[in-house]
């Protein structure tokens, strides 16, 4: 019961959620998914309060804005309610000493899952649990987000591709405390194969990087607020804020999980997923974001410009 009420309560908002994460990980760091969680749930924090900033509301309409915060807080939640038991389940398993991950059964957890925690407990495998928390949660959002019939039609079949770009549906940015900022842009975000393939990239960043310890660092430094203007005041030095602090603009969202079912099947061929990542060429974005948050001020001014003439 402890594991479904701390797991409740930690899944209330973006904030608590990025923050539970890297505390996990402080606590385990052979869990590197953890941190990587947290990492990309600042992100998604950033495209939240966007859609309260100065420049999206001139671009998007309100329900468009609404839908959008939806999407990102329904596939948020999803995550974090299938994998924080995982984790809080390892961390009780490790305190008795003794493997508990039979009852996963309890939190409707994959079998795949299940069989992957009892591999990394005999084997150890830090990278391959990692790789095997990523798969999982990119199946976890498969039909409830990606493949909902709402969510398709109102966001990934008819938002504009000026937003697309903008929202950075497959970017994910690591700020550093120097002012540069690391990550990958990769496309087509509505493939499973390829969200998976960005998550091990991003891991490949995050640990396997000269940029490792920078990135976690920052983390470490910086209070997530949900706001852009956390690593903008980095990357800009004298910027003023253009986007709000998300819990003073979001309520609480209550969410519900209608469908338990499996994502996994017996005889899935999930090895596939596990292949080593191509080498990744450039990922410095810090120049690719300024000029990325150039083109949308300009596109939507532009926009405006022709609506007045």
């Amino acid at each position: 019961m402890t594991i479904l009420n701390n797991t409740i309560s930690q899944n209330r908002d973006n904030i608590s959620r990025t923050v539970s994460y890297a505390a996990f990980f402080k606590r385990n760091p052979e869990i590197r998914w953890a941190m990587l969680a947290s990492l990309v749930s600042r992100n998604a924090g950033y495209s939240m309060c966007d859609l309260k900033g100065d420049w999206l509301p001139r671009f998007l309409s309100k329900d468009t804005r609404k839908h959008l915060f939806h999407t990102y807080e329904r596939a948020n939640w999803l995550i974090f309610q299938d994998a924080y038991p995982q984790l809080l389940l390892y961390e009780y398993s490790k305190e008795k000493g003794a493997p508990l991950f039979d009852l996963l059964d309890n939190f409707y957890v994959s079998t795949f899952m299940k069989k992957e925690w009892h591999r990394f407990w005999i084997e150890r495998d830090i990278k391959r649990i990692c790789t095997s928390l990523i798969i999982n949660e990119q199946h976890v959002i498969e039909n409830p987000v990606i493949k909902n019939s709402f969510y398709n039609k109102r966001i990934f079949s008819g938002v504009p591709f000026l937003l697309q770009d903008y929202m950075h549906f497959s970017t994910v940015l690591f700020p550093v405390l120097s002012g540069d900022v690391y990550g990958i842009s990769v496309h087509g975000f509505k493939t499973v194969k390829n969200r998976i393939e960005t998550g091990k990239m991003l891991y490949t960043i995050l640990f396997e990087s000269r940029w490792s310890e920078e990135i976690i660092r920052f983390s470490d430094a910086v209070t997530h607020t949900g706001s852009r203007h956390d690593f903008e005041k980095y990357v800009y030095p004298k910027k003023m804020r253009e986007t709000p602090l998300l819990r003073m603009v979001y309520p609480i969202v209550h969410h519900h999980r209608k469908s338990t079912k499996d994502w996994y099947r017996k005889g899935m061929n999930t090895e596939v997923f596990y292949h080593p990542v191509k080498k990744i060429q450039k990922p410095c974005l810090t120049d690719w974001y300024k000029q990325k948050q150039r083109q949308i001020k300009i596109g939507i001014l532009l926009k405006e410009w022709i609506q007045n003439r």
